[in-house]
C-alpha cells in the first residue's frame, strides 16, 4: 500500500500498528525492545515512523532468527474454529494475532509473541509508506 491510510482500509482483520523511534539500524519499542529496520530501509533518515504488520505475521512461536519477542498482554482471545484470534495491548497499542489451533488464554495473562521483521510495512510521520513488505512466495 502507498499509505496507512489504504493499509488499514483493506486489512480485515485489522493491521496492527505501533509508532516507534528509527534510531540508526534499529527502530525502538518500549520496554528497551529493538527491531532490526529491514535492509532496504537502513538509508532512511532517523525520524518517529509508524509500522504495520498483518494478524498472521505475529506468532507464538520464533519463525526464524530475525524475529523480535516482546510481552504482551492478553485482552480477549476468541476461537473459530480451526483458528484463533488473541487480541493483545503492547505499550499504547492494540493488537490482534491470527493463529493456527486452539488457543485460550485468560484475560490479562502476558504472552510472548514474536514480530517477523521481513514482514513490516514503514510509514513516515505523514502516513506515507517508506517502503512495501517484501513479496514471498506462497
Amino acid at each position: 500500500p502507498v499509505d496507512l491510510v489504504t493499509a488499514r482500509t483493506f486489512a480485515d482483520p485489522p493491521l496492527n500498528t505501533i509508532v516507534l523511534a528509527k534510531k540508526g539500524p534499529v527502530f525502538l519499542l518500549e520496554g528497551g525492545v529493538t527491531l532490526p529496520v529491514p535492509a532496504e530501509l537502513t538509508g532512511i533518515a532517523d525520524a518517529i515512523y509508524t509500522i504495520g504488520f498483518q494478524p498472521h505475521h505475529l506468532s507464538l512461536e520464533r519463525p526464524n532468527a530475525a524475529a523480535v519477542p516482546v510481552r504482551a498482554k492478553v485482552t480477549i482471545t476468541e476461537i473459530t474454529g480451526s483458528e484463533s484470534f488473541i487480541h493483545l495491548d503492547f505499550a499504547d497499542a492494540r493488537w490482534v494475532m491470527l493463529t493456527h489451533g486452539i488457543r485460550d488464554f485468560e484475560p490479562d495473562a502476558m504472552v510472548e509473541v514474536f514480530i517477523d521483521p521481513r514482514h513490516i510495512m514503514v510509514f513516515d510521520g505523514n502516513g506515507r509508506a517508506v517502503a512495501a513488505a517484501p513479496k514471498l512466495a506462497a
